[in-house]
């Protein structure tokens, strides 16, 4: 049956379109008045550099800030057409692939919390650019757009699609982090089968995920293996490497602690945490997904995956569109409103932060600053495990 859509909509459709198009616009302005260093970019293409030239991938330091290589060696294979670019035009495509990638990700948010107007799409993106996340993102010009989208477009796919799980393995190749939705599908359809005797959908799920992630991984070694062999024995457990725990800019658990403990490294108060979060997290996203909340077990698989992560940079907290999305729609509101003003007050950089890793000596009230997206991240897996105590609130307010 062909749907045709009201004159009033027709209207409100290129509207929506032209507020978006400005936003982005005035961001793309502000972006280049702040004169922002895309440092991750020029990381990356160096990355793609080191791969055609044979070099040592896990040796490398570039930039002024002398910054490592800290992703799996398939992120480098990834990388390399980046070395056909000068650097001015690398930043315009990067800026522009970041936003497209912004868009997407909204149209695949709104699809999961269950609105379907096209021009709601344009309403969300719009503001929601200038969220911190967002925009350090691309500040630094960074993937962590391309990285949920894989994972929003994957579970946004009907159990029989044949690829199914391809996203999340090929996220989970590039950024280790996203394979804890992969885990959270193997426990989902262990689950399912205990109680209900069939698992299957997610079982073949996580097997296809997986075997992704194996095929991406091995290619990579294939192409690679001296890089593949050092990362998977040494630098993958090198925390370290990617900067101090204390940062301002680290939302993880680990972070958060070690800022409130003031110690470089929080140790076994950490791994206990993170242990508690991670098994409460996953407990909401698989008792969430059994009962046909698959909105909120995806955005709580992926607080969780963030929370536990040892490093959860600022703008890796991205998955806060979902989040807010989610809330609003489902009679949070007030809960949706309080986490939209942590993710747009830019209160991490409120704080004494940077040379001097003065993180480790804040107060009372710098310390509750930074650390905003992690006690917005708690908060919102008690609020997804209330949710389906109370199946009412749990539902869409709206299916549009």
């Amino acid at each position: 049956m062909t749907v045709i859509a009201s004159p009033a909509v027709r209207r409100r459709a290129p509207v929506a379109l032209g507020v978006c198009l400005v936003s982005f616009a005035a961001f793309w302005v502000a972006q280049r008045a702040a004169h922002v260093s895309m440092i991750d970019l020029m990381v990356y293409r160096a990355e793609g550099a080191t791969v055609w030239a044979g070099g040592d991938l896990y040796a490398l330091r570039t930039t002024a800030a002398r910054l490592p290589t800290t992703y799996p060696p398939f992120a480098a294979l990834l990388f390399t057409p980046l070395t056909l670019l000068d650097t001015a035009t690398m930043r315009t495509l990067g800026t522009a692939g970041n936003l497209a990638l912004f868009v997407v990700f909204v149209r695949l948010s709104l699809r999961l919390v269950g609105h379907a107007r096209a021009e709601s799409v344009w309403w969300v993106a719009a503001p929601a650019v200038w969220c911190e996340p967002v925009w350090t993102t691309l500040r630094y010009g960074q993937i962590n757009l391309l990285i949920a989208v894989l994972v929003l477009w994957d579970l946004s796919r009907r159990p029989q699609d044949r690829w199914v799980g391809v996203g999340i393995g090929l996220a989970a190749a590039v950024k280790l982090t996203p394979a804890l939705f992969a885990v959270f599908l193997l426990v989902t359809g262990v689950v399912a089968h205990r109680r209900h005797g069939s698992g299957r959908p997610w079982l073949r799920h996580a097997r296809v995920a997986a075997a992704s992630f194996a095929g991406a991984t091995l290619l990579a070694t294939a192409v690679l293996p001296y890089d593949s062999w050092r990362f998977w024995t040494r630098m993958v457990f090198a925390a370290g490497r990617v900067g101090h725990a204390e940062d301002t800019a680290n939302q993880a658990l680990r972070g958060v602690l070690a800022r409130l403990l003031h110690t470089p490294e929080p140790g076994a108060v950490w791994v206990l945490t993170a242990a508690v979060v991670a098994a409460a997290g996953l407990g909401v996203a698989v008792a969430a997904e059994l009962r046909g909340g698959r909105a909120w077990a995806v955005t709580a698989c992926a607080v969780t995956a963030l929370l536990v992560s040892p490093v959860s940079w600022s703008h890796h907290w991205v998955w806060c569109v979902p989040a807010v999305l989610l809330l609003a729609t489902r009679a949070y509101r007030a809960a949706a409103l309080g986490t939209l003003l942590v993710f747009s007050s830019y209160t991490l950089w409120w704080v004494p932060h940077g040379r001097g890793r003065n993180e480790l000596h804040q107060n009372g009230i710098e310390l509750m600053l930074s650390a905003g997206y992690g006690t917005a991240g708690c908060l919102f897996l008690v609020i997804a495990g209330v949710a389906f105590r109370n199946p009412g609130r749990g539902q869409a307010v709206t299916k549009e």
